[in-house]
């Protein structure tokens, strides 16, 4: 399994030499084993790459994620098959009744804002505690939307009362690059079990490939809101992509966030097939 997240932020070519990815610049050469390797961020427009190398990386299920003139991701390489027994978990995964999707996601979310009010306990314990009760409010398929009165509460005391998802703010750029990273590791968990990303349990947007990615993804994006509070324009992609190497907790075992993702959507996809909530097992900040 790789652990490395490549980024490549200038003009350059990219090819593939025996089992090693080739950097060529004008000025030089480097090598890299494609084992080693998790995830590659193609950042620069200007970067060429051959089929050969990406038809390699696909078939080591390695996440290749591409960003547009202004750095920003915009899309990623997802290959047409994953796990050798895909269909049968499809057509699992078309079974899921409302019933446990519901109760899934009420739990996603309990921990969600369990994980914001961690993040904001740092801030201000009283203002933690107050988020708290929204968690203890949330019902099944959180019908009555704690999620989204808990989010403006969290959102406007972390990074102030005038602070909005859907401005061109700096801290959203910092936020959207640190969640599109970790949404990457999510849908690549998903396809290498074999089950679809489009098809989510809460998230069902028709233009949305990643649906069933976004929804579990969530608990783990405090854990990029945090990081992002202390992050400037000159150091927030290299801190952002150094988060999948952190490490976490999860069953009681330290890991790196990305592989304590794949372990997590795991319990996710356990709890689903086998309608038990109590499978989840959530990743947790390494203390």
């Amino acid at each position: 399994m790789g652990f490395r997240t490549v980024v490549v932020s200038t003009h350059s070519k990219l090819e593939l030499s025996l089992n090693y990815l080739v950097f060529k610049t004008p000025d030089e050469v480097k090598r890299i084993n494609i084992d080693e390797i998790q995830t590659l961020i193609i950042e620069s427009t200007a970067v060429a790459i051959t089929t050969s190398l990406l038809s390699e990386l696909v078939r080591k299920k390695i996440k290749v994620i591409f960003c547009n003139e202004k750095r920003a991701p915009v899309s990623e390489l997802v290959p047409y098959y994953g796990d050798s027994i895909s269909f049968k978990r499809i057509k699992q995964q078309m079974s899921w009744t409302d019933e446990i999707k519901d109760l899934v996601w009420k739990e996603i979310i309990i921990e969600k804002i369990k994980n914001q009010a961690r993040v904001l306990k740092d801030i201000s314990e009283e203002d933690s505690n107050s988020l708290l009760e929204y968690s203890k409010d949330v019902v099944d398929g959180d019908l009555t939307n704690r999620e989204g009165h808990a989010a403006k509460f969290y959102f406007n005391r972390v990074y102030g009362e005038s602070f909005t998802r859907n401005n061109n703010s700096d801290i959203n750029k910092y936020l959207n690059y640190g969640y599109t990273l970790v949404l990457s590791q999510f849908s690549k968990a998903i396809v290498a079990k074999g089950y679809l990303t489009q098809l989510g349990i809460h998230h069902i947007g028709e233009t949305n490939y990643f649906n069933l990615a976004c929804d579990f993804m969530e608990p783990v994006r405090p854990f990029i809101d945090k990081r992002v509070k202390d992050l400037t324009n000159e150091n927030f992609k290299e801190k952002l992509v150094e988060v999948l190497s952190e490490t976490f907790v999860y069953d009681d075992q330290k890991q790196t966030l990305s592989n304590a993702i794949s372990l997590y959507v795991s319990s996710l996809l356990n709890a689903l097939a086998l309608q038990d909530p109590s499978k989840i097992k959530f990743i947790k900040e390494y203390e």
